[in-house]
Order: structure tokens, then C-alpha cells, then sequence
């Protein structure tokens, strides 16, 4: 546990947060900032920064969450789909420094679009580029 973060004191219980449900390595509870009615995050009870901290039991345990808890959200508030997201480190605009993974609920209506847009303008990537990246990532 971290002493001075928000997401550790909810997992701890020295704060209020709304549970909706955990397993032995991870909790979910709503947002306190909503992007969208059932909004939820699914943490790891350990503190953990950045998904490459987390084990890969933590990691299983969170997803596990995530996956049983997202057609809840959806059915708890008449939504038509849902998001699910993790921003990974400050610049891919994480605030809270503890790894979160958002159930967000989307309704036909509610102009959100694709996550295309969370990224800004795409690049242009020639044939050659996307086959170097891929050889890297793959090494």
C-alpha cells in the first residue's frame, strides 16, 4: 500500500468508495468522476503503478474482475456497450499513479466515438514503418 494514494486508501477502507465487487487481488468500485452513469474501475489491492509492476496473477486476477463485472455495469444501467481502458503512465494521461482499468458504460447516444479519438491525429506509417514496429515488438 501506498500511504498517499487515493486508490490504496479506498482498498484499505480509509476512505469511502463504492465497492460493487473484488476477488483476492483486485477491487472495483464506481468513479468519483464519472465519464458516464456505472462508470468502474478495477484496481489491484496492491499498489501498483503501471501495468508492467503488476505480476502476472495480479494481472489475471484484475481482467478476471474486469471481465465478470463488465455486462454487470452494462445491465445495472440500460447501456448499449461498454469501454474498457487503461491509461498507462502519466503521458498517456493516468492521474491517479496506481494501475485502474475503466468500465465505462456507452449509450448509442452519448457522442463519445471510437477510442481512435483518445490518441489525437494518426500517423501516416508507410508499409515499411508498421513492418519495423512489428519486428520490434515482436522480438
Amino acid at each position: 500500500m501506498s500511504e498517499d494514494c487515493i486508490f490504496c486508501a479506498i482498498v484499505a477502507g480509509d476512505i469511502p468508495g463504492r465497492i460493487v465487487d473484488e476477488n483476492d487481488d483486485a477491487v472495483a468500485f464506481l468513479d468519483a468522476n464519472p465519464m458516464s452513469p456505472g462508470h468502474t474501475l478495477v484496481v489491484p489491492k496492491a499498489h501498483r503503478t503501471r501495468l508492467a509492476d503488476m505480476s502476472r496473477e495480479e494481472s489475471r486476477h484484475v481482467f478476471d474482475l474486469v471481465h465478470e463485472l463488465a455486462p454487470r455495469v452494462e445491465d445495472a444501467v440500460d447501456a448499449d456497450a461498454h469501454t474498457i481502458a487503461v491509461n498507462d503512465g502519466p503521458d498517456a494521461g493516468q492521474e491517479v499513479p496506481h494501475v485502474h482499468v475503466h468500465v465505462i458504460p456507452r449509450f448509442a447516444d452519448d457522442d463519445g466515438g471510437p477510442i481512435h479519438r483518445v490518441a489525437g491525429t494518426p500517423p501516416e506509417l508507410s508499409d515499411e514503418e508498421l513492418d519495423d514496429i512489428a519486428e520490434s515488438v515482436s522480438s
